[in-house]
């Protein structure tokens, strides 16, 4: 997230990494988010518990759609104790999201790749920029398939809702 409270994020659709190349290259966690009811139309909120092996970190956040690559968030730290409390507000009409996260540094940028128990040939990759003219160069071992930064069937609260299964052969 910049500092004035944006995020600024590309997503794209990348066939499943070798496990192989992310376990020697890359840091996992795993992630448990869970979407609360709607504060607003074009609000999101979640809670997240995010870590590894019995190390949690639990936020709470509230993103605000304003295009397709950018997003006003406030994100905040939150105890265990106010995370159960809040898993109480979850939407009823949503799953939880639980992936491991990847995050695989490669010449000078974070790429985030999420993979979900879901699927097995695909996984998502985030990366969060400075600007939205900022170029993305990408690791070679990684294969896109194409860009889903404005297709809202690929946010994870859509996820929550939906997930898509379109045949990765036709295109």
């Amino acid at each position: 997230m910049n500092i004035d409270g944006f995020e600024i994020e590309r997503k794209y659709l990348i066939r499943m990494p070798d496990p192989a190349f992310l376990a020697a290259h890359a840091a996992p966690s795993q992630i448990e988010q869970t979407y609360l009811r709607r504060p607003a139309p074009q609000v999101n909120a979640r809670v997240r518990k995010r870590g590894r092996e019995g190390a949690w970190v639990y936020t709470h956040t509230q993103k605000t759609r304003i295009s397709d690559l950018r997003r006003m968030e406030d994100e905040r730290e939150i105890s265990e104790e106010e995370y159960r409390s809040l898993l109480s507000r979850a939407d009823p009409e949503r799953r939880t999201i639980r992936k491991t996260r990847w995050v695989l540094p490669y010449k000078g940028q974070d790429f985030e790749i999420d993979v979900f128990p879901f699927w097995e040939d695909r996984a998502l990759l985030e990366i969060e920029l400075e600007d939205e003219t900022q170029p993305v160069e990408f690791p070679p071992e990684l294969e896109m398939i194409r860009e889903v930064t404005g297709d809202g069937r690929y946010t994870n609260a859509a996820l929550s809702l939906n997930i898509p299964f379109e045949d990765l052969q036709k295109g």
